[in-house]
């Protein structure tokens, strides 16, 4: 086990690094969700799901 773990380490530490950022992207998301705000940028103007996707669609 420990052979394996000292041969995979930088796969490893890379793995665990992409997982944390995912973890805080999809906090990230769901904060927002409940707060009811957008991260799209606000330009609903020129959206296609304009008036669909956010409190705020002009």
């Amino acid at each position: 086990m420990t052979s394996f773990i000292s041969a995979n380490i930088g796969t490893i530490v890379i793995s665990l690094i992409l997982l944390l950022a995912i973890c805080f992207a999809i906090r990230s998301v769901i904060r927002d969700k409940k707060k009811g705000t957008c991260s799209c940028g606000g330009s609903c103007g020129n959206c296609g799901m304009e008036g669909c996707c956010s409190k705020h669609s002009s």
